[in-house]
């Protein structure tokens, strides 16, 4: 069986290399910082921090003088930022182990609200929003990136496409259902936004490229092959897992010899709102 279809990483063993990942990470982040109103004193709260970018980012930049809460439910991840706030120094940060649905915060108490990449991982997104709106002052400040649906379209093409040679027209409408689920429509968080008192004050659509030497490099990255790859498979029937993995694996790597690479194309948005006035 091919290595990537092999995942034999845990979270503990993911989280010793954890951070290579903000390789990924890091496009959308960057952005988010550029859209950050800094001003000292104030609170703020990171939605879905991982292993403490931008968390750390962000209460380095505020300074001592601001309190940044991060609330994520990965238990792991969290025992390794705190072991990067101890080895910083940092007092100023304030971690939360649980679901953004359920923010343990006052309401009116947040200045600021980010979150990189994160948001449209939960659950329930619509309840998420909620929380921020409660949680947020009066003119407070809210920051999201998100991938868009369009996100490794290279890839998507050759499932779909294998997918329906084999008539298996069930496992592409699962996929689209997979897509929508990670990446909603920018329209659907925007009237999310709006509906909770949310003013959009800035909509920047950026991208970056993952670009790879082959398709069997592409799906052998340490990352791909750890987050990606494992809802790729769940899409296929497992006694065609092989094969279809398999073609599309070849398909990849005629594509890089005519072309010169594989390209996986990552386009997102940054969205910055502020909560109305009372």
């Amino acid at each position: 069986m091919k290595k990537y279809l092999c995942n034999n990483s845990d979270d503990t063993n993911l989280l010793k290399i954890f951070d290579e990942l903000p390789l990924w990470s890091a496009p959308f982040g960057l952005k988010l910082l550029e859209f950050i109103n800094y001003k000292p004193n104030i609170s703020a709260l990171d939605i879905g921090f991982g292993a403490g970018f931008p968390l750390i980012e962000v209460a380095m930049r505020l300074g001592e003088g601001s309190t940044v809460y991060g609330i994520d439910p990965w238990k792991e991840a969290i025992e390794m930022t705190q072991k990067k706030l101890k080895c910083y120094g940092l007092n100023n940060i304030r971690i939360i182990e649980g679901e953004a649905e359920s923010i343990p915060l006052n309401d009116n108490f947040i200045d600021l609200i980010i979150s990189n990449n994160g948001i449209n991982n939960v659950s329930d997104i619509e309840q998420v929003i909620s929380e921020c709106s409660r949680v947020i002052k009066p003119e407070g400040q809210f920051v999201m990136t998100m991938n868009l649906d369009k996100s490794m379209f290279e890839f998507y093409s050759e499932l779909e496409s294998v997918l329906k040679e084999h008539n298996l027209n069930k496992e592409v409408e699962a996929m689209y259902k997979h897509i929508a689920k990670k990446r909603p429509p920018v329209d659907f968080i925007l009237n999310l936004l709006r509906k909770n008192r949310f003013t959009i004050k800035n909509l920047d659509y950026e991208r970056f490229d993952y670009r790879f030497a082959t398709g069997t490099a592409m799906l052998n990255h340490n990352f791909i092959r750890s987050v990606f790859v494992p809802s790729w498979i769940n899409l296929v029937p497992p006694d065609m897992v092989e094969s279809v993995f398999d073609t599309i694996e070849n398909r990849l790597n005629s594509q890089a010899e005519k072309l010169g690479e594989v390209k996986l194309t990552i386009p997102f948005v940054i969205i910055n709102a502020i909560k109305e006035s009372d």
